[in-house]
């Protein structure tokens, strides 16, 4: 999406402004300099709280953060918001935020290495039977229960990846290089990146489902998405499948999920993400012998801070420039 270069007001360039919102999601006191220094042409400035939110945004033309209804009202020029997290909660693209005119942008594509590696981490774990032993370990017994059909032998396997974005595509290079045979669904990609037999579209997800020995779930939180992996679509999968979700916790029913591996309708379950967040201590998935739990974690990695800011300063860049921005939402779609 192009944006308009600064304007001419009786010869003088007109200054534009980018309003970065205090966020427990970034450090924006530590960034600000840094924006400022990659677009001279903006004037950066920090709301502090939502009394000095208010009083900044209506001379605001870009804005870092996240807003509400009230606050969109009083950015009477805003043209372009940058989302601080790759991929935000349920509630962030409001109604009103839909039908406005801004152009919002977001920070995929910095998480691919960290969320792929500890996904694949987590379906080599569940292969292995590990959780088990995991909670063996804890108790120090010595049972050696795994038997041979209790093993995904990832060589002859075949592995559903749902949601070939940066991170489906990376899963699946690492996946295809334990000889998996690997399939990918995702709504907008067609083409298969390296690593992926075929691609296929999301009317083929409950064809593909019966075909995985493992499934595993990178999707954004979407309207289509939410609670796409519910009872009935779970049944559709085999008996001794895997499920690993890293995407996003409300496209999984967690009840669902914790009835299937209780009436053993699947091999094994991982999830770093979950419909409930914390997921509540007393939810069966705790104590489900078969279940791999990480806190929203899989994100965390070395150099996301320094990738986050420099998405910041050069979509900033790019903006003063009057150049098309990087990593634009369909405000429709969430993502």
């Amino acid at each position: 999406m192009d944006q308009p270069r600064r304007g001419e007001s009786g010869g003088h360039a007109v200054t534009r402004r980018l309003v970065m919102l205090a966020s427990e999601d970034a450090p924006v006191e530590s960034w600000a300099p840094s924006v400022a220094a990659a677009a001279p042409g903006l004037q950066v400035s920090v709301a502090q709280d939502r009394a000095e939110a208010l009083r900044l945004l209506p001379q605001a033309d870009a804005a870092f953060g996240t807003l509400d209804p009230e606050l969109l009202a009083a950015a009477g020029k805003l043209a372009w918001l940058q989302a601080p997290m790759a991929a935000p909660p349920a509630g962030y693209f409001f109604p009103e935020l839909v039908a406005h005119p801004v152009a919002v942008t977001n920070f995929r594509g910095i998480y691919n290495d960290h969320v792929a590696i500890h996904a694949v981490a987590m379906l080599l774990a569940l292969a292995r039977g590990l959780p088990r032993y995991m909670r063996q370990q804890a108790r120090g017994e010595w049972v050696r229960h795994l038997a041979d059909e209790d093993v995904l032998n990832l060589p002859e396997s075949t592995v559903l990846v749902v949601g070939v974005g940066g991170i489906g595509a990376e899963i699946a290079r690492m996946v295809a290089a334990f000889g998996a045979h690997v399939l990918g669904i995702d709504p907008r990609r067609t083409d298969a990146p390296p690593g992926v037999a075929a691609m296929f579209g999301p009317d083929a997800l409950d064809r593909l489902l019966p075909t995985a020995d493992a499934v595993i779930l990178t999707l954004p939180h979407t309207p289509q998405s939410e609670g796409l992996f519910d009872a009935a679509r779970l049944a559709l999968m085999r008996p001794r499948a895997l499920f690993v979700n890293i995407g996003r916790g409300a496209t999984v029913r967690l009840d669902a999920l914790a009835d299937a591996l209780r009436a053993e309708r699947l091999g094994g379950a991982a999830l770093d993400v979950f419909e409930q967040e914390p997921l509540p201590a007393d939810h069966p998935l705790w104590r489900e012998p078969r279940a791999l739990l990480t806190p929203h974690v899989a994100v965390v990695g070395p150099h996301i801070v320094e990738r986050r800011l420099a998405v910041l300063c050069d979509n900033a860049r790019r903006f003063d420039a009057g150049q098309p921005l990087c990593n634009v939402v369909d405000k429709a779609l969430w993502y």
